[in-house]
Order: structure tokens, then C-alpha cells, then sequence
């Protein structure tokens, strides 16, 4: 099996003009844009070219599948509102170049996937969590972006191109090369990271509902502020996770609406996002406590009532022993001294995967550990190497 890295660098360039903007090679490509589905059907065309069965089920997951039994290679094509080049679409295109270098190579047999909606339009994960059962397809439906669009109108411009549901019993497993999205390798000039586990997740809307009030004649001490009890709670909860949490624990508010947003009026009502991300299941969970504990607090204090929504989130996952063996053997051939054994702190749709098959991953360096920006960006030899390793372990797995 050989890769034909200018081939692959072609088709992941040709892939970035689809939803091109900002500054440098920045994307934007959100699930079910105009962007999104010409993404979709710019890569069915290419599986097709690479000798792939293409197949599309009602979520918009797209696969190129190879005949008989095969392994699964792939990642998502879909973007973050402002994202960049690579996150994704590195490991769907890659999967492209390793099918086609094995069909030239008499084999063996590698389908390809772009999975839908990864960055979150509507959930977290949700074309994968759909695909292996972790969220039936009504559910996902109900699901609204911020705009207030329901998934399940999202999908109807994908309508045309379904085929189907697509069988997960005919793949032996799957493997996802994805860059970092972090600055470990970049820092340490490493080439490869071979993942370990993938960190659990839990996501969930919090609200704060006090009392709209004019600005200029309501006193402090009368004031039920919304927003306020928001401030309060980000303050505090740093110190409420101190003795729970270790350095590798992150959470996030990355998101806030105040009604009615108006810069004289008291607001009455403040919604924001909570994040929180570890490796180890039971931490989740004590995190999760502390979070209702301080919430309901801080509302009790002011006057407020607080209220909480539903509960989005994946477990931790380790990667599949035999899997991640092929791809440690191919860095040591590809990058010797310059691979390592690491973690991932984001979310991938080989999390949903590993509920289905065995599953393994891959990185390679975000130059500055930037990634979900535009300047999002990584060395063209070290795309390349990452696919030979993807390759080189594919073949490993054949031959064993």
C-alpha cells in the first residue's frame, strides 16, 4: 500500500474552496448549510471516482463503502461557525486516500465516512450518536440550533441524496486521524500522537429567571439580576471544584443570552452553557453536583429561581487495544522518536463509534495549538505522515 500524498493534499485543498472565508484558510461549513451539503456531494463524487458503494442515511452521514466486510476510516466534513481547514475534514479525505491505495493495492478493503453535524449545530456529536443508537432519530429531530431551527427541518435539504440506513455489522472497526487541536506535539515537535482515551462530556443549559427592571430607579439591594447570578456563579465555581477536578479537568460557559439584552433595562432572564470535560466518569458526575448545588444556591440568595436542561453527554472511552498496537507500530516506522501515547481532550465521533466496533485514533500537530479558528493550520509533511501512518496500520491489521 503506498499513499499518494500530492493526491491527498490536492483533494483536501480542493475540499477547503467548498465554504472558503476569512482570512488565511479559514472554513465555514456548517452541518446542513449550502456549504455543508456541497461538501457532501463534492466527496460522494470522489468515493465514487475511488471504486465506493456511496450511501447516505436520513441523518446526512455519508459512506463510501468497499465490498464485503472492511474497515471504517473517517471523520466529519461539517465545520465549527468560524472554523478551519482541517478539524474533520483531514480525516474524512484521508480516508479517501487510504481506500484508494489499498484498492490499488489489491487491498484490503477500507470504506470511508463524513459523518454529519460533529461541531455541534444541534448536540454534540449528533450524526454519530444517531448512526450507533445513542440518540434515536425523533430526538435528534427535536434538537434546535441557536437560531431556533429544528434539526429535523435542517435535514430535508439532504432529502435527495438518502439512500438509507447503513449497517454497522459490516465493518471491522473504526479509526479517525484528526489533528490535535492542542499544542502538545506542536510544543514538543513531535509528528504523531497516538490516542489513548477520549475524555467524557457533559453539557447541559442553565437558566436564571429573576426580574426586568428599569435601570436607573431599581436600587441594588431590590435588584433580582439575572445576569448578576451568572457572574456570581463563574466566580464562585472555581473554588466549589478545587479539591475535585485535576489539570487535565476543563469546563466551559461558552455561551450566553440575556433577555431582553438592552443595556437600561435589569435582565430577567439569563440562559448560558455548561461544560465540563474529563477522563474519568465518576468526576463527571461529582462536577455535575456541585454545578446544581451552587446554581440552586446562588438562585435561593438572590431571589431567583434557577431551572436546568436536559443533560447532553458521552462517556469516556478507551481506545481498542489491537487497533491502537497497528497504529503505535506505524508511528515507530514513520516518525520514530517523534511519536507519542496521548489523551484526547476533544470530543470525536469515534466516542458514538466505539458503541458499535472497536476504535482507534490518531493526531498530528495544530501548529500554536490553535484550532475552531480560521488560522487553524498544520505543516503539509506532517498531514502527509499522518495518512502514511493511517495506511501503514491498515496494512498491519491485514497482514496480523
Amino acid at each position: 500500500m503506498q499513499i499518494n500524498g500530492e493526491r491527498f493534499l490536492k483533494d483536501l485543498h480542493d475540499l477547503r474552496q467548498i465554504g472558503a472565508a476569512g482570512v488565511g484558510k479559514g472554513v465555514v461549513r456548517p452541518a446542513y448549510s449550502e456549504a455543508d451539503v456541497a461538501a457532501r456531494r463534492w466527496l460522494a463524487g470522489r468515493m465514487r471516482e475511488a471504486g465506493l458503494r456511496v450511501e447516505m442515511d436520513p441523518m446526512g452521514n455519508l459512506f463510501g463503502l468497499a465490498e464485503g466486510k472492511s474497515i471504517l476510516i473517517g471523520s466529519h466534513s461539517d465545520s465549527q461557525p468560524e472554523g478551519g481547514w482541517l478539524d474533520g475534514a483531514l480525516g474524512v479525505v484521508a480516508a479517501l486516500e487510504v481506500a484508494r491505495a489499498a484498492a490499488e493495492a489489491g487491498g484490503p478493503a477500507v470504506s470511508v465516512v463524513s459523518f454529519q453535524d460533529e461541531e455541534g449545530r444541534f448536540g454534540v456529536t449528533t450524526g454519530s450518536a444517531v448512526w450507533s443508537g445513542h440518540l434515536s432519530q425523533s430526538d435528534a429531530d427535536a434538537l434546535t440550533d441557536h437560531r431556533g431551527v429544528a434539526l429535523g427541518e435542517a435535514r430535508k435539504v439532504l432529502a435527495e441524496d438518502v439512500t438509507g440506513p447503513v449497517d454497522a455489522a459490516q465493518f471491522t472497526g473504526f479509526m479517525e486521524l484528526h489533528i490535535e487541536q492542542g499544542p502538545t506535539l506542536d510544543t514538543a515537535g513531535e509528528t504523531i500522537g497516538v490516542v489513548s482515551d477520549i475524555v467524557g462530556i457533559r453539557d447541559m443549559n442553565i437558566t436564571f429567571a429573576g426580574q426586568q427592571n428599569h435601570a436607573g430607579t431599581t436600587p441594588m439591594h431590590l435588584r433580582k439580576d439575572a445576569f448578576q447570578a451568572v457572574a456570581a456563579f463563574t466566580t464562585e465555581l472555581q473554588n466549589r471544584f478545587a479539591n475535585v477536578v485535576t489539570p487535565a479537568t476543563v469546563w466551559t460557559m461558552g455561551h450566553v443570552t440575556l433577555h431582553p439584552n438592552a443595556s437600561s433595562i435589569v435582565p430577567g432572564r439569563a440562559v448560558f452553557s455548561m461544560q465540563w470535560r474529563d477522563g474519568d466518569a465518576d468526576r463527571l458526575g461529582r462536577m455535575e453536583a456541585i454545578i446544581r448545588d451552587l446554581a440552586a444556591e446562588i438562585a435561593a440568595a438572590r431571589g431567583l429561581e434557577v431551572s436546568f436542561g436536559g443533560m447532553l453527554g458521552l462517556e469516556p472511552v478507551a481506545m481498542d487495544a489491537r487497533l491502537r498496537a497497528a497504529l503505535e507500530a506505524a508511528a515507530a516506522q514513520v516518525a520514530p522518536d517523534r511519536w507519542r501515547i496521548m489523551p484526547s481532550g476533544a470530543l470525536h465521533d469515534a466516542t458514538n463509534v466505539s458503541r458499535l466496533m472497536p476504535v482507534a485514533m490518531l493526531f498530528v500537530p495544530s501548529i500554536g495549538g490553535i484550532s475552531h479558528a480560521f488560522e487553524e493550520d498544520t505543516a503539509e509533511h506532517d498531514l502527509v505522515a499522518g495518512v502514511d501512518v493511517l495506511a501503514r496500520a491498515v496494512a498491519g491489521l491485514h497482514d496480523s
